[in-house]
């Protein structure tokens, strides 16, 4: 293995499987989404979900912190955003699960070295998940809908700034600076609509298009 790819695995936190996979994913959406982090109203939003949502990074601390701290929220947070951030946990433990599934196939079952289209795509339609990974799509675009309502709300925003320096004294505050910038990135789009759409309807179009059994469904993508 590359001596420069070995220190980026480590520095990552994460097994080289795991972080190969993250890697070719996150190069994979900053590609379909190229126009949207160029725009000066969706770039942020795009560069949020690339780098604390889909990144080469281990996440477990944060994924584990929000599990931990859950239950304590509801009484600070209104009812429409407490749900907002449990239906974000029951979306990212679903993540977990299909990307589980698909690191299994390429290197147990398939044996693949490194990933590229060809064998990510192969590996995708051998998990014959696609019912799944349709509910996939479709809770991130009605989660980000529901975000965009709850993140408007001055209540939401005021709990966010007094919970600062607590969450940090608590150890949270990995925890507390994803929620910052997953908000400051919602208020930012002034509105989340045109997001999205194109990100429910890019990948349903690639899904369909990875069923579909091209050798590489990416190529030319999007259309």
């Amino acid at each position: 293995m590359d001596e420069n790819l070995s220190k980026t695995i480590a520095q990552s936190g994460l097994s080289r499987e795991r972080y190969l996979l993250a890697d070719w994913q996150a190069r994979r959406l900053a590609h379909s989404y190229a126009d949207l982090a160029g725009s000066e109203r969706y770039g942020l939003a795009t560069t949020f979900f690339l780098s604390d949502i889909y990144g080469p990074t281990d996440f477990s601390r944060r994924d584990a912190d929000s599990e931990r701290v859950v239950g304590k929220m509801r009484s600070l947070l209104p009812k429409r955003a407490m749900g907002a951030i449990e239906d974000a946990m029951h979306l990212n433990r679903l993540t977990q699960m299909l990307d589980n599934q698909l690191l299994e196939m390429l290197f147990s079952e398939m044996k693949v070295q490194t990933i590229d289209a060809v064998h990510y795509a192969e590996a995708y339609r051998r998990c014959d998940n696609y019912v799944q990974r349709c509910e996939q799509i479709r809770l991130v675009h009605e989660l980000g809908s529901e975000l965009d309502i709850v993140v408007q709300k001055p209540m939401v925003q005021l709990a966010l700034r007094l919970a600062r320096g607590p969450a940090h004294l608590a150890g949270l505050g990995e925890l507390q600076d994803f929620l910052e910038r997953g908000v400051a990135a919602f208020l930012h789009m002034q509105g989340a609509e045109y997001f999205l759409n194109t990100v429910r309807d890019r990948e349903m179009a690639l899904l369909d298009r990875i069923y579909a059994g091209g050798a590489n469904p990416f190529a030319d993508f999007p259309c």
